[in-house]
Parts: C-alpha cells; structure tokens; sequence
C-alpha cells in the first residue's frame, strides 16, 4: 500500500502549503503495472506508424496515457471502474471539443468549454472516479478542440477509448507474479482482492500490538484505511454474467470475517490496556492463509478476562469457521480445558483452523450465561450477521441519482464547479486570445492543477512549473539525437512505463507526461514545441493562482464541511443504533464501516485545505478539531457496543465519555461554522 511521506526535517521549518510540495510517497514498485504501461501507448502508436495513421495513434496512444494515470493498485474489477469510467468521459469530450472547435468561433467555443468545466467540476465533487471523469472530459474536449488532426470527432473518439481498452484488457489478462505460494495454486484473477482482505487482518494485528502505546490512533487509522480498500476492491462490477466464483465467495466471507476483529480490536485500543504478544498472533496467521489459500492452522486464544477480549475471542472463533465452512468440527486439538479460564488460556493453543475448532464447551457468551452451540457458523453469534455484512457493508453507499445529484448541486459541487468553470473558461480565452499553435495546452493544464481533490492549489502549481521544465529539457535533449519517429515511439514505451512510479509525485509524474506528450505532438505531424510547452504551463500556474485565490460567491471550504457534516450524521447514525440495544450487527457493522469511511475521507480534505496558502486554508480553521472529536466519539461508541454484547449495559465511564464528546462536538461545530449542519439531535444523543 501507497503511504505518504512527508519531509520530517523540513516540516518543522516549512510552513504547510510548502512542505506539501515536497512530500512524496512509498512503497513497492508496482511491476505489473510498470508492464502495462510500456506495453500500453508504445505499441499502439508504433502499429499506427506501420499503417501510416499517426493521428490515430496519437489518439489511442493518449487515452492509454491519460489510462494508465488511473491504473492503480487494487483489484481488477475496481480497475474497470476506475480506468473505464474516465475514458467514456474523455471520449465525449473529445466528441464535443471536435464539433465545437470545427463549427463555432472563438467565443461561444470558450463559452461552451467553460458550461463543460462548470458540469465537470460539480460532478468531480462526488468521488475519485468522477472526478477522474471530470478531469479526462475537459482535457478531452480542450485537445479536441485545437489539435489539428484530420479525423473526424467520432473516429478520434472511438481511438481515444481503443487506447484505454487495450490497458483495461492488459490490466485483466495479465498474471501477477508470484501467485503460487503455499501448498495451492491462487488464482491471479483476485490477486487484488486477496492482498487488500489480507492488509485488513495485518491492520488488526498491528492495532492490537499497539494497543497501550502511542501508536495506538495511527495503526487505528491505518485500519480504516484497510478496511476502505477492502471494502472497494470487493465491491467493484463482476465481470460474470452469473453468480461469483467460489474463490470470490470466499473472499467475501473472509472480507465479513474481518469486520468483528476490527471491532474488538477498536474497543481495546479505546480501553488502553496493553495486551500480550501473542492476541495479534491469531489475526497474523489469518492474514497469511488468505495470501496463500492453505490453511490457518491453530489460532491462539486470548485470555477471556475482559469484555474486549471475549468479543475479540469469539470474533477469531468464527473467523475460523468461515475460514474452513464446511470443515469437520471436534474437540480442542492442543486439549486445552476451558479457554475461558485466565489461568489456562496464556498457555493453551486453541484449534480453530481447519483441521479442528474449539468445542461448544470450551466458550461461553456473557458472564454467567450458558455458552450456545458452536458447532457451524450459522449458529455463532457472529455468523449471521458477518454473512448478511459480506453483502450489505459492501454496497452501503450506491450512487442513487438523489444522492449524486445533491452532491452536485451541494456545496461542494457549487464551489468546486465554479473554481474549474472559471479557471477552465479563462485559460480557453486566453490561449486563443494569444494565438497559440497548441493553445489547447493551456486550458488541458489549468484542468491538472485547479482539482481540489487533487491537492492543494499552490502545491500543486509548484510541482507542475518544475515538472515541466524537466520534462521539456529531457525532451529536447532526446529529440536531438534520437531518430524518427522510431525513437520517439521508443521514448513514448519507456514513459509509459514510467507513469505507474512517478505517480508517487506530481512534479515526477508531469515531468514524465510532458516527455510523452511532447513525443506524440512530433509524431502526430506538428513541430516541436518544447520551449512554448514551457511558457503556456507557467501562463497557466499564474492563472490559476489568481482565479484560485479571488473571493467567491457562497461559503468558501464547502468540501471540508460537506464532507464533516457527512461523517457526523454517520457517527450520530452509528451512536444510535448501537444506543437502541437491536441486535443486528449487520447494520451495525455496516454503520460502523460508513462511519469511519466518511471520516477518513472528511480528514483527507482538511489535510489538504490545512496545505494551502492562508488565505484559502482560514476558511477551513476548527475543522480538524472537529474530525479529531468525532474520531474519539466513533472510537467510544465502538466500545459501547462491544461492551452491550458482552453485559447489556454501560459503565459509567463510557457513558460519561459519551456525554463529554458530544458537549465537544456541538461545542466545535459552532466555532467551526458547522452548526447549522449538525444532525437533529446530536446534543440529547
């Protein structure tokens, strides 16, 4: 997984918008991709040249481009999504942009590409993969526009979406390396799936072994993250026509599985009490049967001695039963005895994998009680509701037209319209205004650096200047000697390849762009224009940080606060229902998901507002305070409800922490300027 890092040094000297700039991410290589991408556009624009259509290939080499921007690690069917929706989008633009260049003057041209940055800008509000769509559909429409090519609007279309196809059926058809492991033969096809359902028991893991220290809150976080992008690559459009394969079932099973482990796991990190070495043993070796297919073997049974850890017990319990459905049940392998008794369980190996689980008699419910029949997962008190998740967590939020359509009509939409509307609208003007051979550069770039989703403003103004004097110098000095146009089809290959890292950095990545787009401009029959490149992408960062930074119409930092008042009425939804004593955990845990999934994308969005000038990043003050307090509540209504299952009632402590967080937060929000926002009810919850 793909993390930030910050340059630590240079953050306690720096103010925010610039540290920003220079903060870049890590993680693995991603090979695979690294393949696609030199086996993407290269390819394409080289069979182009052999058939002598080189603006054709120049098309299907840039949607493969502007496609391999959106291939991102994950599961293969959320990269259908996410690599086919921005594409569609691209190849509508590129349809208008054609017949409004070719049949309308300069004004209604802008006029028109101006109502598109309008449209594309509100719609960018809803999601990563709209605002994909939304970025794709101006660039689109803008090289539509004012690239000279014969083709008609359909035909450059039509290349444009062949382009991103050909990377789609690459990202689809191609094997993963290092699939076989273990004792079984995975099959590659869910590669993706596999490794984020196994990042989600690594995260428990990890939480649990920080449980009591001051890493607690981040590995907290980092769970969340997990679960997000489980929860993602599980829920992406089946490419079957029939029901799911038995391997997808399994990892769905697996995926439901986890999701009573993050809550223990959550519950004890909120009691604060450090836990043995061991607890996180059980969720480690989940974490590897789910990468390899073979067995888990023996899981480690916590000490039953607080309500936490039963309810994490009896989560790994039936973890192993779904692990190993339709499994032979017997007794404890290790004859472990009675593995609620503390004295015993520190010691005791219990067998719930899939040669043997716990006997009924070896767990219990709540103190007192009678332990149940354990003997299939059906009869778990887990097991229903985790099966019933493994469905409704994942499609908890579709994209009914009501919902999609408030979002872009919100807030949100408005103010993230407007910004791209006028930035768009007034670059368009200005190109032309200049007479610009390649004045379509000039609104395609304000696009790049004026998506608020994308970072912040002035970060990314930097990184754009700096990557495109690089680019731009690499190129010349590669024009100078390589041949043509084999050469240049060589250079293109090698960027492509290039995209999938230097994504990682937008300064790296636009520098890696200019270099591929400077070769197809060659090898679509125009001059080079290496040094104009230059000047249009530095006229563009000075528009948009004037358009940027001018007073708007309405509430400035509308995304941050749509996006808290979402992740309170999720809390405030969450609070009560577990509050309300039902017992479906299926809801509860998928409350529990939206929760904390609009939270992390509500913290995402003040990060990024905190980054920016402070002018822009005034109107977002009090809000982190906001989502700090509404992490706290969620974290305790999470241990309310743990603690419920385990005694059906509260402690004074919790119900104390309730009422404290909640006094916080409405406090908060007023400061904040949120409080008109704030669901009916929060204070008496």
């Amino acid at each position: 997984m793909v993390v930030p890092r910050p340059f630590s040094a240079a953050s306690r000297v720096l103010p925010p918008w610039l540290t920003h700039a220079l903060r870049t991410q890590r993680g693995p290589v991603p090979w695979n991709a690294v393949v696609r991408g030199a086996l993407a556009a290269g390819p394409l624009l080289l069979a182009a040249v052999l058939t002598g259509r080189e603006s054709l290939g120049v098309m299907a080499a840039l949607g493969a481009m502007l496609a391999g921007i959106n291939d991102r690690p994950g599961s293969r069917r959320v990269a259908v999504h996410r690599i086919g929706v921005p594409a569609l989008a691209g190849a509508a633009g590129l349809v208008v942009g054609t017949y409004a260049g070719e049949g309308l003057g300069a004004v209604p041209l802008t006029l028109i590409l101006t109502a598109l940055g309008l449209l594309a800008g509100a719609v960018s509000a809803v999601g990563p993969v709209a605002s994909g769509a939304g970025t794709q559909l101006l660039v689109a429409a803008a090289i539509g526009a004012g690239m000279p090519l014969p083709e008609a609007g359909w035909q450059r279309a039509l290349f444009f979406l062949a382009g991103a196809g050909w990377l789609i059926v690459l990202r689809l058809a191609l094997p993963t390396p290092g699939t076989k492991s273990g004792t079984l033969a995975v099959d590659f096809r869910f590669d993706g799936e596999r490794d984020a359902v196994a990042d989600v028991y690594d995260a428990v893991a990890e939480l649990l072994t920080a449980v009591g220290g001051g890493q607690a809150g981040a590995r907290r976080a980092a769970l969340t993250a997990a679960l997000d992008h489980a929860q993602d690559a599980l829920a992406g459009p089946r490419l079957r026509r029939y029901a799911s394969s038995s391997a997808e079932r399994r990892l769905r099973a697996q995926y439901a599985a986890a999701l009573p482990l993050a809550e223990a796991a959550t519950a004890l990190a909120w009691a604060g009490d450090a836990l043995p070495t061991r607890t996180a043993e059980g969720p480690r070796r989940l974490a590897a049967a789910v990468r390899t297919g073979a067995p888990c073997g023996p899981l480690p049974a916590p000490a039953r001695t607080v309500p936490g850890l039963r309810a994490l017990d009896d989560a790994l319990l039936h973890a192993a039963e779904a692990f190993d459905r339709g499994g032979r049940t017997t007794g404890s392998a290790a004859g472990t005895g009675n593995a609620g008794d503390a004295g015993s369980a520190e010691d005791a190996e219990v067998a719930r994998g899939t040669e043997s689980v716990r006997s009924a008699g070896d767990t219990g419910g709540r103190d007192g009680q009678e332990p149940g029949p354990r003997g299939d997962a059906g009869s778990h008190p887990l097991g229903r509701g985790a099966e019933q998740t493994a469905h409704k967590g994942l499609h908890l939020r579709p994209l009914r037209v009501k919902a999609l359509l408030r979002t872009v009509t919100g807030t949100a939409g408005r103010e993230y319209g407007f910004r791209v509307a006028l930035c768009y609208g007034a670059s368009a003007a200005v190109a032309q205004a200049l007479h610009h051979v390649h004045w379509y550069w000039l609104p395609a770039t304000a696009v790049f650096l004026v998506k608020p989703d994308l970072g912040p403003l002035v970060s990314r103004v930097l990184n754009r200047a700096a990557g495109t004097v690089l680019g731009a110098l690499v190129f010349a000095g590669f024009a100078a000697v390589l041949p043509r146009p084999e050469g240049l089809v060589a250079l293109v290959a090698v960027s492509g390849a290039l995209i999938p890292v230097a994504t990682r950095h937008f300064a790296a990545q636009t520098a890696v762009v200019t270099v591929l787009v400077l070769a197809l401009v060659i090898v679509g029959g125009e001059p080079e224009a290496s040094w104009s490149r230059i000047g249009e992408t530095l006229l563009a960062c000075a528009i948009v940080l004037i358009v940027g930074h001018l007073p708007a119409p309405g509430q400035r930092g509308g995304n941050v606060k749509a996006r808290l008042a979402s992740a309170t009425d999720a809390a405030h939804a969450y609070l009560t229902h577990v509050l309300s004593a039902t017992d479906d955990r299926a809801a509860r845990w998928a409350l529990r998901r939206e929760a904390y999934r609009t939270l992390a994308e509500a913290r995402a969005a003040i990060d990024r507002a905190s980054a920016e000038l402070p002018t822009l990043a005034r109107h977002t003050e009090g809000t982190d305070e906001v989502a700090a307090t509404l992490e706290r509540l969620v974290d305790t209504t999470t241990a309310c409800a743990v603690h419920l299952d385990d005694t059906g009632r509260l402690t004074p402590r919790h119900t104390e922490r309730l009422a404290t967080l909640l006094d916080e937060l409405v406090d908060q929000r007023e400061r904040a300027g949120l409080a008109a926002e704030s669901p009916p009810g929060l204070r008496s919850a």
